[in-house]
């Protein structure tokens, strides 16, 4: 049954990118005539030639169904086929993004429907720069990725002895709780902390400077609404700060009009227990201390690259945080899994891989990854992440749960009775007994 389709909208023809301009008088009206409306034997149809040139990459004529990763990069003219799928595209458009993108315009033949916007590049992002060269601060949330609900991320940079007013390079940092209990504490690249909210901490770049990545359970979070002291100062009347503080009226005469976010300070000692401010409450506990230093901690080893987790299991204090930092070698593959509990919140540190976002039952996108992008995949929708490059790919897993969990589609159907498997799917026996029953985390290419 053929359908009719009628729908409001506005079309325009575009010429050809590389036709020829139509000739126009030396200075027309800026509206046409009446008489240029619908049909007339007058209407004069330009033809131009539509002849691209191009050269299809390996892989490119493959069954689309098998889905090989597509190399563009540098390809003059990349173009939007796949074994029979698809066709030449003229433009116009952006080659740069078509050639980073190989699986946006060239999807695989499995990709089906639209899921959710599932990528965002940080260097899309509006920077947020320091005073004074301090160094700069970069967001996602979901004025970027509208279905990014649950997590949002800021990405930020400090030049040596800066301070932003609220991993990583070598960083000093300080905190006090509302138990009148003070944190201080050296934290060095691979480490994490977690401020609960509300408690007041800043963070300080030593020496070799910083750059670090925040996750806020909130997906709406702004780094633009952050609770800073300057502001206090600056909106509260100075004689209700005398009061408050217990000193005279003029100690106020020289603080900032503007917010300090990102600022010049005070190099930190080289001994932190030198700035270190204690009240009769004394110390935060261990057991609740604000920092891990995951940089200690060993990966765990497996065929394609290495996993390691930190959780409240180890780092009670993040209660509702967990994080797996996965490396995948050249090749490998980070299996095909997915979070009953959670929604994943991914930032790829280094390298090149693709994800397929699979959303039951039926949607199917795939998107490529540059270090620096985001990734977003909802809970209980089933992805992977392949490194498509030549070198280690390196990220970041972060799941809103009390436990880093998943579920994993190789261990799920070896671990289910063989014959409702071939039932279902159509797999000899032969592929069957290959399947294994332990959780692989990250397969090899």
């Amino acid at each position: 049954m053929k359908t009719i389709h009628i729908l409001h909208a506005f079309l325009l023809v575009l010429p050809w990118a590389n036709g020829a301009p139509t000739a126009q008088p030396s200075n027309p009206p800026l509206r046409g005539s009446e008489d240029l409306q619908g049909y007339s034997s007058n209407n004069k149809i330009t033809e131009q030639s539509t002849e691209v040139k191009y050269t299809l990459v390996t892989g490119q004529k493959d069954d689309a169904n098998n889905g090989v990763f597509l190399d563009f990069e540098g390809v003059e003219n990349p173009q939007p086929i796949r074994g029979n799928l698809g066709g030449s595209d003229p433009g116009p458009r952006n080659s740069y993004y078509d050639q980073i993108n190989s699986d946006k315009l060239a999807p695989p033949g499995t990709d089906h429907g639209q899921t959710i916007n599932a990528q965002w590049p940080m260097g899309l992002s509006h920077n947020r720069l320091g005073h004074d060269g301090a160094g700069w601060a970069r967001q996602e949330n979901t004025n970027v990725m509208p279905d990014a609900t649950a997590m949002a991320g800021v990405d930020m940079r400090l030049e040596p002895g800066m301070i932003p007013v609220f991993s990583v390079m070598f960083t000093d940092l300080q905190a006090i709780n509302e138990n009148g209990e003070t944190f201080i504490d050296d934290v060095s690249e691979g480490d994490v902390w977690f401020f609960p909210p509300g408690v007041p901490h800043s963070i300080q770049a030593l020496d070799t400077g910083v750059e670090f990545l925040l996750v806020f359970d909130d997906g709406s979070f702004s780094e633009d609404n952050t609770f800073l002291a300057s502001e206090v100062f600056a909106h509260n009347p100075k004689e209700v700060l005398a009061k408050d503080l217990g000193v005279p009226i003029t100690a106020f005469e020289n603080i900032p009009e503007d917010e300090l976010y990102i600022f010049p300070g005070t190099p930190a000692p080289k001994d932190i227990e030198a700035q270190n401010v204690s009240t009769a409450a004394g110390v935060v506990p261990r057991t609740q201390s604000y920092s891990y230093h995951f940089s200690e901690q060993p990966a765990h080893e497996v065929a394609g690259g290495s996993v390691k987790i930190v959780d409240p299991v180890t780092f009670p204090i993040a209660s509702n945080f967990s994080a797996a930092v996965v490396t995948v070698k050249p090749g490998g593959m980070r299996e095909i899994h997915w979070h009953p509990s959670s929604d994943e919140w991914t930032f790829f540190i280094r390298g090149q891989g693709r994800a397929t976002l699979f959303s039951a039952p039926s949607t199917a996108t795939t998107f490529d990854y540059r270090a620096g992008d985001v990734g977003y995949f909802p809970r209980s929708n089933s992805h992977y992440i392949e490194n498509t490059g030549d070198e280690d790919l390196l990220f970041l897993e972060v799941l809103q749960a009390d436990k880093f969990t998943d579920i994993a589609l190789g261990q799920w159907i070896a671990s289910t009775p063989r014959q409702i498997v071939a039932d279902t799917l159509k797999l000899s026996n032969e592929t069957l007994s290959k399947l294994k029953t332990d959780k692989q985390y990250v397969v090899a290419g």
